[in-house]
């Protein structure tokens, strides 16, 4: 023991500040009662005192919240939604062959320029009326699309009125003269339609689609990011089977967006969208001309073309997704990178026989 009378040196530093002990105490006690505080304000009200908006929910209520809201919302949307079986395995072999013509049509520009519009992994054809959307808008934004002028799509063909639309008449999902509007969307797998709403001051509703040549779905209320392509979870999957015909009206049309995402069309596949449009709808301004020429052509028009056509047979050919493409891209730069730097390593090597002077220039296999 040491004069002072302590054995052990902490002992003594100890003695030396007792003032230590107690201001740990007081800051347990405090961060104690901040927590408790803190913990009090986040579960009662929405903000921690300073005005400041709380940023997470601790509250199981407030995390059941957002899921009720949802199944709401998909209520709703399935509210607005009638699906029949129609069409038998036999109609749609016999419309599919006819939707192939369609396509054979348009490859031969036997269409108005305005009849046939091409994009990568999906094709549409108009017929009895077309209207612009997407990049073809001057302004752009929901409530700029315009119907083109009289006389710049093709008709209606006769084979849709005789095996799609009199059928529809007949079971009652719609009435007889309701259709003038009638477009084919022909998706190579992979293909997409982002998300949209059918233009309101452009088309009456409902607004019936039938697909073929294989099933698919229908999604709403996504959202898409793009390079790569990336879609949000839908509000509602609908599955949509070959030979069905889907009836949209009221929230399903008019309130949220639907979509078909890239992941849902692993087969080829088609449908065909029927509708009305409304007659104070909006045209594209047309100058009148002088001479003002007959709406019947002496020659077919080209379509408009793009780096990739439709095929009837890509469906039997596997193809990758946007999504999958920059995975691939990634790996691939990578083992480049890798081959380079083994590359630039043994491009010249010394001979084994221990001649420095010669090099042996390395064959890649």
């Amino acid at each position: 023991m040491s004069a002072s009378g302590f054995s052990d040196l902490r002992e003594k530093l100890k003695s030396m500040t007792p003032h230590r002990d107690n201001y740990k105490n007081k800051v347990t006690d405090k961060d104690d009662s901040y927590k408790n505080r803190k913990v009090k304000v986040t579960d009662g009200g929405s903000s921690n005192g300073n005005g400041r908006k709380r940023k997470h929910r601790d509250s199981s209520e407030d995390e059941v919240e957002p899921v009720e809201s949802r199944e709401q919302e998909a209520r709703r949307v399935q509210s607005g939604i009638v699906q029949v079986e129609v069409f038998s395995k036999e109609d749609c072999d016999v419309i599919e062959g006819k939707i192939n013509e369609v396509v054979a049509n348009g490859e031969a520009g036997l269409y108005r320029e305005h009849t046939v519009d091409r994009a990568p992994l999906r094709n549409k054809y108009f017929f009895g009326e077309g209207y612009t959307y997407g990049a073809q808008l001057e302004k752009r934004g929901p409530g700029q699309e315009r119907l083109y002028p009289k006389g710049e799509v093709d008709d209606i063909p006769t084979w849709v009125h005789d095996l799609v639309i009199t059928k529809l008449v007949a079971s009652g999902v719609v009435p007889e003269g309701f259709v003038n509007s009638a477009v084919i969307n022909d998706y190579q797998p992979g293909g997409c339609i982002v998300s949209h709403v059918d233009p309101l001051h452009i088309f009456a509703r409902p607004i019936v689609s039938v697909s073929f040549f294989s099933d698919s779905a229908l999604c709403f209320g996504c959202r898409f990011q793009f390079k790569p392509i990336r879609v949000s979870e839908p509000v509602l999957e609908l599955p949509v089977r070959r030979g069905s015909v889907t009836v949209l009206s009221g929230y399903a049309a008019d309130d949220i967006t639907h979509c078909i995402r890239p992941q849902d069309i692993k087969e080829r596949r088609a449908v065909i969208i029927l509708r009305k449009t409304r007659p104070d709808a909006p045209r594209v301004d047309q100058s009148p001309s002088p001479n003002p020429s007959p709406p019947e052509r002496h020659a077919p028009l080209k379509a408009k073309r793009s780096h990739r056509r439709a095929d009837p047979d890509a469906a039997h050919r596997p193809r990758v997704l946007e999504m999958d493409k920059e995975e691939n891209r990634h790996s691939s730069s990578s083992s480049r990178l890798h081959r380079r730097s083994n590359s630039s390593e043994n491009y010249w090597r010394r001979s084994q026989d221990g001649d420095v002077s010669r090099k042996v220039k390395m064959r890649r296999h």
